[in-house]
């Protein structure tokens, strides 16, 4: 029965960790220089519309976030 609970808090600590990584890179997203105007990162001007794909930046985001997620969990899981 503890172990239930137990699972479910590692995954509560885990969830909020996230929303607080995620909330800094809201914080300091802007400031983070060349991030949005990566090579590869399609940029598109029309005369009234503006059409923008971060295609590069989200790969690197998403390499970032995906090395952090697993060092977190490998040091929940005692490494």
């Amino acid at each position: 029965m503890f172990s239930i609970y137990s699972q479910f808090g590692k995954l509560l600590i885990i969830a909020g960790i996230l929303l607080v990584l995620v909330g800094v890179f809201f914080l300091i997203g802007g400031n983070v220089p060349y991030f949005g105007n990566l090579p590869g990162d399609i940029h598109l001007k029309f005369k009234n519309t503006e059409l923008y794909f971060p295609i590069t930046s989200g790969l690197v985001a998403s390499i970032v976030l995906t090395g952090l997620i697993n060092l977190i969990l490998w040091l929940i899981r005692g490494g």
